[in-house]
């Protein structure tokens, strides 16, 4: 599971501690001692914005100038742990994201602002994680089920209370389904010792589906679940190892790979004339805490074989298919991100401050790095952002937050202005994150 009660006096505890998010490995191994039986949680956010951009990005000079407001509940969990035995657990997950599903009406910024009724409106109800795990020695254990994958920090430490600001880092919530849930097997574990300290996890599950690949998110709307089955024609293999050898200090790499995604497609003939379409994605993120500073960064980097083909397929899916058919879908995709954040009590040694933890973050995210001709990258989707704010921490598993963020659009300065409209925007939020009751 991936709620951790957050017992421990320092932030740095709070945070390192708070999560199953170290790839199931031993932190998760050492938190099943938490309780004895059962145990129920939740987590969840709230966030409003005040904006200085309209909602189509998709013109001449991009976003028109215009200031507006939205409020949202991005996300709410609920899950359990039940073990039938010390070593055989039950773990399940329910996440309601931005309020659920319902018949609703939908602004299509991207179609020239016509209205659309659709019988899901923007959010889902999604059954997250449903597994059941058996421990066996700290070194291998198995699990089978429907579970996270750990592929980006976005994904590993998604929980509101685990990165600074108001919403997910972009850079990889843009490239990558977010929360990705995908059913199958995994083994994970913990070895070594001193310096030498290693948690991994490796997972075969159902693989992504090319119909879902888009210009806007890359691969991220080809993670299947429109259906009531998926398709495991061709699987996809996912891989993380963490080293935590050093007090505070976690580096980690992940992995994911898919040989052939247009066999997991809706029609199996979709693709069948234009050769295999494979995904490997490769990412790399580390974090750094201590009593004074909390400091994380990432890279992630995406290749889709044979994109023209998928480009050649997708715009052409059938009007009444669940997918955007926005293309062109791009070869190559990269992203990467840095933040920082102080703790200000402990920094100015203030006995009984509270933890207010100003912060900044840069983040750079492409999602049409490399496309394959005759097709030509829109410039309009490469974002680079500044996000500056403060995180207080009024309990320790509940959270306010505050942030302003800076997005230039269609360069990869850090500084300086895009070659179309920037978007800026004011963003406050409540986020929580705790075990309700423990037996």
């Amino acid at each position: 599971m991936i709620f951790k009660h957050i017992k421990t006096t320092t932030l740095l505890s709070s945070i390192m501690f708070a999560s199953a998010a170290f790839s199931a490995s031993g932190q998760e191994l050492a938190d099943t001692a938490g309780y004895s039986k059962f145990r129920f949680g939740s987590y969840g956010n709230i966030v409003a914005s005040f904006k200085d951009y309209g909602i189509n990005r998709f013109q001449k000079e991009g976003s028109t100038k215009e200031h507006r407001a939205t409020i949202a509940i991005p996300e709410f969990s609920v899950g359990f742990d039940y073990k039938f035995t010390p070593k055989w657990i039950l773990s399940a997950e329910i996440e309601i994201e931005a309020g659920g599903t319902g018949v609703a009406v939908e602004l299509e910024g991207n179609e020239n602002g016509e209205y659309e009724t659709d019988v899901e409106k923007g959010g889902e109800v999604a059954l997250e994680q449903l597994h059941i795990t058996r421990l066996i020695i700290p070194e291998f254990n198995v699990r089978i089920g429907h579970q996270v994958l750990p592929v980006g920090s976005a994904n590993a430490f998604h929980e509101p209370l685990f990165f600074f600001g108001t919403v997910c880092p972009e850079n990889q919530t843009m490239l990558m389904p977010s929360t990705w849930h995908e059913t199958g097997l995994s083994v994970f574990g913990t070895f070594g010792r001193g310096y030498g300290v290693f948690d991994y996890q490796a997972m075969i599950v159902a693989g992504l589906n090319a119909n879902g690949f888009d210009r806007d998110t890359w691969i991220a709307s080809g993670k299947q679940g429109f259906f009531e089955t998926d398709n495991f024609t061709c699987p996809g293999y996912a891989a993380r190892l963490d080293w935590r050898g050093v007090p505070g200090l976690r580096t980690g790499v992940s992995f994911y790979y898919c040989p052939n995604t247009g066999a997991n497609s809706d029609k199996s003939q979709t693709y069948s004339s234009y050769g295999k379409i494979p995904v490997e994605i490769f990412s790399w993120d580390a974090e750094y805490s201590n009593r004074y500073l909390t400091a994380r960064a990432d890279l992630t980097y995406g290749h889709v074989g044979n994109s023209s083909a998928v480009n050649g397929r997708n715009g052409r899916l059938p009007g009444a298919s669940p997918y955007s058919r926005l293309t062109p879908v791009a070869k190559n995709v990269l992203s990467y991100g840095a933040e920082f954040g102080f703790n200000f009590g402990n920094v100015f040694n203030i006995a009984g401050c509270p933890k207010f933890m100003p912060f900044g973050r840069y983040e750079y995210c492409n999602p049409q790095k490399v496309v394959e001709k005759p097709y030509v990258a829109d410039k309009r989707l490469e974002v680079s952002k500044w996000v500056v704010g403060l995180d207080w921490f009024a309990l320790p598993n509940l959270i306010v937050k505050a942030d302003y963020s800076m997005r230039q659009i269609g360069t990869s300065k850090v500084f300086g202005k895009g070659i179309y409209n920037s978007e800026n925007e004011f963003s406050i939020s409540v986020a929580y994150i705790g075990w309700f009751f423990k037996h």
